[in-house]
């Protein structure tokens, strides 16, 4: 906007604030594409990868996901930091003791969390890897079979 004695002259349409709140729109966007985000881990792309939580869902939402993990990849990947250890470890003695998983590897290590105290706090991470069983396969088509029968009862 320039002022010229007592008129003011606005921009036209398409010009001036409009246009310049585009630019920044698109600059941003821009910036946020090129974003190259690295994780020190690297390896939290993992399609097979659980987080697990003890508060978020029940115990059997973990072991079924994991079922079908399993299915899609031949192997399952069950993660946890601090106090969701023990809900991890019992999702893998499920999975173990029905027949449908073998451990492979497991990683302890302690991470830093940086929680809204300012300083970072150790805690504990387990990572559970499992693959399949050699009778997994055999396992879920009698469990599948079995439900379709279940259903026709109804």
């Amino acid at each position: 906007e320039s002022e010229t004695g007592n008129i003011i002259q606005f921009p036209e349409e398409g010009e001036g604030e409009g246009e310049r709140e585009r630019e920044r729109m698109e600059q941003v966007t821009e910036a946020v594409s090129n974003m190259n985000i690295k994780d020190s881990s690297n390896n939290n792309n993992k399609k097979n990868r659980i987080q697990v939580s003890n508060t978020k869902k029940p115990l059997f939402f973990y072991v079924n996901l994991a079922k079908r993990y399993m299915q899609q990849h031949n192997e399952v990947e069950l993660s946890a930091l601090g106090m969701a250890i023990a809900t991890v470890v019992t999702i893998a003695e499920i999975l173990k003791n029905n027949g449908l998983a073998v451990e492979k590897k497991i990683t302890t290590s302690t991470v830093d969390i940086n929680e809204s105290g300012g300083r970072p706090v150790q805690k504990a991470k387990i990572e559970i890897v499992l693959g399949k069983s050699e009778k997994f396969d055999e396992l879920m088509a009698a469990a599948s079979a079995e439900a379709a029968d279940g259903e026709e009862q109804t």
